[in-house]
């Protein structure tokens, strides 16, 4: 049934959620004004807030919402991952995100080879679930890790290996989807007696076979599209609606299959519920690839043309530009690995074969036709895991591109541009000179087998004069796509962005056809109206209103080297790897992983916070907007997964400090934060009589009455004290120093020092039969505590006091060491951009000699320095989790070869991200159910699964939670050793 359309004022949306199941967000409240900002913008230039966000549950959900959408004129923008360049889920409607609930593999046909899914399946997670089947789904974004199939079909995703698997469209057998008046269609290959039934039904989907078929067979329409679509060379093309495709099956007599239109459509047509896709074959396991180094990048393409014709899998380009960013990036500087020299550019060239020796023939044959060719300077070998680090560096460029200084930053603008790849050299020798004459830097990498280079002109969208230049650029290179015949849009879509420029490359009459197809599909507009067709000034709801004095914030910590603490958050490319699930792995960010909520991302956060800066709030951490800011941030656990995950480093555990800094100057520090904060003074109280405190949390009811006082959950236990504190215990039985002994100076933090003083103990033990003469030196506690609180006024003169007291006896010779990862790492993380600018060359020093103790052993194995004789002959093996912030800032390889070090030592780390503790988070009485969740993701299955192994974890947090989680107790690595020597 459709409803009259009835007036904005009547608008009640109380209403719908008397029907909606899903999550619905509309009002005036803190909450649901920040889950609106939150998607106000995706991975674009552009920013509007939506009139409310939905998250269906079902189908029946999303009919509620077409029924509500026409009843009150509304357009519908449905979203998936959010990773859209072109602007395709922003705008003034109601956002509907398939990604939380929408998610289920429905069924999987091996013999067939198909899988039906729902539109919020993660290709990536998808193709995890069909590994067991020797099944997988085709095309690969280089954001598969999170794009979901709903947004793959909306934008006719290819990726990287699209020359062999082909773009989305072309793995799409079946669309299950909502028309414009609520009613289900299934769009599939029929044949003509049933597609000629299907025409004379009197409904919508009967009108819509029959007006969309009509234009495909009219001559003069036919003649149209085969003379200004892009020519049949150009495999990425998705530019408006894929009429040609449709004129191809028509022409040909063969099945039509209306899904083909639906792919690419961006949403604009239908609401897709379900989708039939093709499967292939796994590859085979033999990969490798070339990495054909250039001292140009027109000498990578034409070595590019020489790749293609030696029937490649991939073929594709990282120009200078992403690899000197990824230098400074700590997660793909590690990724550099197989460059030799300085080269301009590199072309990855990647093969498969079930035989090795094949493989190595086919890469040599290609090196050799490029030496003939004498093109490339280097042709290094990848081969195993080393393709996969090579991979990553060249899916990362998006993000890393961020890492530029400056408001001249690369835009999304002409990077989906494509044309023949026998085009391509030249079409980018004209783009080039385009650029060049306008002086404006550009970046180029991508699918340069496919034809189509993501480049990414630099240009200042803060001023009126560079949004002029944005539009400029886009017209002229219009101008060069028209004229190699190649498509405005490869696989982003045009969206918002390149809408307008669709009649002037396809022409008139094409555009004409395209507005006829939305109008059959969608007359009242419902379905993400403005994208494609009708679509707004390009220039309209950018992200920054133009020539707008900025104003960065005084702030605590020093965000010199990020340009300000506004320019670190833009710095976030929206490219959504923080929205990486368990089966993915990896840290960031632990809290979406629990919740799927888009609210607990760092993109998120970033974005929110971003929007807050701009406003220029004074002082910072005041008004309502501050509100939302807090809402957003009340589930970051600080793990610092972003700092190395992010491929542009948005560090958003400091950006959570600063900012809570401030929010509590303005309305004060609660009651909780204070205790937390405080933590080490009330251990220090309580260690005078550890045998009273522990005696009465190990009453029920008085540790219940503990937790209710403090703001902690009921059901989670408390740490015990110590019987002695580890700084006691070494003052009263130090003995002198071993004159050739070689000294290393411990950092007793207080976590040790008052709970974990047995660990302190072993880890000194430890050391002392191997050799060495261990100092506690005189220091104040960590201040983890503080930063986790945004205490930094507190954390700040700890850290300086650390800094004064140690840094004239902490050198290369003499290293300070750590037990517990959050406290030793603050001098490498917090302390040199925290303490006062007097004391940072210092911090910054004293940073370049602070080991976690993992570290620091690994670095005495490694000088011969600590020998396996010294340990045991058994067999044992250990489950190794890591602590976030040893995952970030320093190496869990490190971590296992130290814990494996005794010769029968096999160590697994579990691949589980973030346990969920988190300092104090996980005992906050409304955080505790997403701790445990997180924790139920990865680690407590795996120490489950794994009852005769030594569970090891080197944070005090993680232990904890291992032990609440799983009743297991896990050791230290520093015990582990201890219990191995002989």
């Amino acid at each position: 049934m459709i409803f009259e359309p009835m007036s904005w004022k009547e608008m009640d949306f109380r209403e719908l959620t008397k029907y909606f199941s899903g999550e619905l967000y509309f009002d005036d409240s803190t909450a649901h004004q920040t889950i609106k900002a939150v998607y106000a913008t995706d991975a674009s230039v552009y920013q509007e807030m939506p009139l409310a966000v939905a998250m269906p549950r079902n189908t029946e959900d999303i009919k509620h919402l077409i029924i509500f959408a026409n009843k009150y004129s509304l357009t519908l923008i449905p979203r998936a991952a959010g990773t859209s360049l072109a602007g395709q889920v922003v705008g003034n409607g109601l956002v509907v995100d398939i990604s939380k609930y929408m998610t289920s593999v429905i069924e999987v046909n091996k013999e067939e080879k198909w899988v039906r899914v729902q539109p919020g399946v993660i290709r990536d997670d998808l193709n995890a679930y069909l590994k067991p089947f020797g099944l997988m789904f085709g095309p690969e974004t280089s954001t598969s890790s999170r794009a979901m199939i709903g947004g793959m079909i909306g934008n006719n995703s290819c990726g990287l290996h699209s020359m062999i698997w082909g773009a989305t469209r072309d793995n799409l057998l079946e669309v299950t989807a909502l028309l414009s008046d609520a009613s289900e269609v299934f769009f599939k290959e029929m044949d003509k007696p049933t597609i000629d039934q299907k025409r004379t039904k009197d409904n919508l989907e009967g009108k819509i076979y029959d007006r969309t078929l009509t234009i495909a067979e009219l001559g003069n329409n036919q003649n149209d599209i085969i003379k200004n679509f892009p020519k049949k060379e150009v495999k990425r093309r998705n530019s408006g609606y894929a009429l040609d495709s449709l004129v191809n099956m028509v022409l040909q007599q063969q099945g039509i299959n209306l899904s083909t239109i639906i792919a690419g459509s961006e949403g604009t047509l239908c609401f897709v519920t379900e989708a039939k896709l093709k499967l292939l074959d796994l590859p085979p396991k033999e990969v490798a690839v070339v990495a054909v180094h250039c001292t140009t990048l027109q000498e990578s393409l034409r070595a590019n043309l020489i790749a293609v014709n030696h029937h490649c899998a991939a073929s594709e380009l990282v120009d200078h530009v992403i690899l000197e960013q990824a230098i400074n990036n700590a997660g793909q500087a590690v990724n550099r690995f197989f460059l030799e020299g300085k080269p301009e550019a590199i072309l990855m060239v990647e093969f498969f074969n079930n035989d090795r020796d094949e493989l190595f023939k086919q890469c040599n044959t290609l090196i050799d036709a490029l030496k003939e060719a004498k093109l490339g300077y280097a042709y290094p070998i990848l081969t195993g895991d080393d393709t996969k680090k090579a991979w990553d560096l060249r899916k990362a460029g998006l993000g890393l591109l961020r890492n530029l200084k400056g408001d001249v930053q690369p835009v999304n603008l002409i990077e989906d541009c494509a044309v023949a790849v026998e085009d391509l050299p030249d079409y980018i020798h004209d783009l080039e000179n385009l650029l060049h004459s306008l002086n404006i830097p550009y970046s180029a990498y991508a699918h340069a087998g496919a034809g189509e280079l993501h480049v990414e002109p630099m240009i200042n969208l803060k001023t009126a004069e560079g949004q002029q230049l944005f539009q400029h650029v886009l017209a002229e290179t219009a101008t060069l796509v028209k004229k190699y015949r190649g498509s405005l849009s490869g696989e982003h879509g045009d969206g918002r962005l390149r809408g307008q420029y669709i009649s002037y490359v396809m022409g008139d009459r094409v555009y004409e056809l395209f507005k006829q197809v939305k109008l059959i599909f969608d007359p009242k507009g419902i379905f993400n109206k403005g994208k494609i067709t009708g679509t707004p000034g390009m220039l309209d709801n950018l992200r920054f209103v133009p020539d707008k004095v900025q104003k960065q914030p005084d702030t605590l910590f020093d965000f010199t080297a990020d340009e300000g603490m506004l320019r670190l958050t833009e710095k976030c490319s929206g490219s959504g790897d923080c929205r990486k699930t368990e089966v993915t792995g990896g840290t960031m960010c632990p809290s979406y992983m629990a919740t799927r909520n888009e609210k607990d991302t760092t993109r998120a956060r970033a974005n929110i916070l971003r929007q807050y800066l701009n406003e220029a709030p004074a002082p910072l951490g005041k008004g309502k907007a501050a509100e939302e800011v807090k809402e957003v941030l009340d589930l970051c656990l600080a793990c610092k997964g972003c700092k190395i995950e992010c491929p542009s480093s948005v560090d958003m555990t400091k950006l959570r400090a600063e900012f809570l800094y401030h929010y509590q100057k303005e309305h004060g520090i609660s009651t909780r934060s204070k205790l937390i904060g405080n933590f080490s003074k009330s251990m220090g109280l309580a260690s005078y009589a550890p045998f009273v405190y522990n005696t009465a949390i190990g009453i029920p009811l008085v540790k219940k009455a503990i937790n209710k006082f403090s703001g902690f959950h009921p059901d989670r236990s408390l740490p015990e004290l110590a019987k002695q504190t580890l700084q006691a215990w070494y003052k009263a039985r130090k003995k002198p120093a071993t004159p050739s002994a070689k000294t290393v100076y411990l950092f007793c933090d207080e976590f040790t020092n008052y709970n974990d003083a047995e660990i302190g103990k072993k880890a000194i033990l430890l050391l002392e039969r191997l050799g060495y003469n261990v100092v506690i030196p005189t220091h104040a506690d960590s201040g983890r505590a503080y930063l986790s609180k945004g205490m930094l006024d507190q954390a700040k003169a700890l850290a300086e006091s650390n800094v004064s007291s140690l840094q004239a006896i902490i050198t290369a010779d003499t290293p300070l060491i750590g037990i517990e990862p959050s406290a030793i790492l603050s001098f490498r993380d917090e302390y040199p951009s925290l303490v006062d600018s007097s004391l940072k060359p210092a911090a910054t020093e004293l940073s370049k000699h602070v080991y976690l103790f993992e570290e620091w052993f690994h670095a005495e194995i490694k000088r011969g320095n600590i020998k396996q004789e010294s340990f045991t002959q058994a067999v044992k093996k250990i489950s190794l989790h890591g602590h976030c912030h040893q995952k970030a800032l320093s190496s869990m390889s490190v971590a296992a070869e130290v814990a494996g070090f005794p010769s029968n030592y096999a160590v697994e780390v579990i691949p589980s991200g973030c346990c969920g503790m988190a300092g104090s988070f996980g005992y906050e009485k409304e955080h505790y159910e997403v701790s445990m969740k997180i924790g139920s993701l990865v680690l407590f299955p795996a120490v489950n699964k794994a009852p005769d192994n030594i569970i090891a974890a080197a944070g005090t947090s993680c232990r904890h939670q291992i032990k609440d989680g799983t009743k297991r107790i896990a050791l230290h690595p520093a015990e582990v050793l201890f219990d191995a020597l002989v």
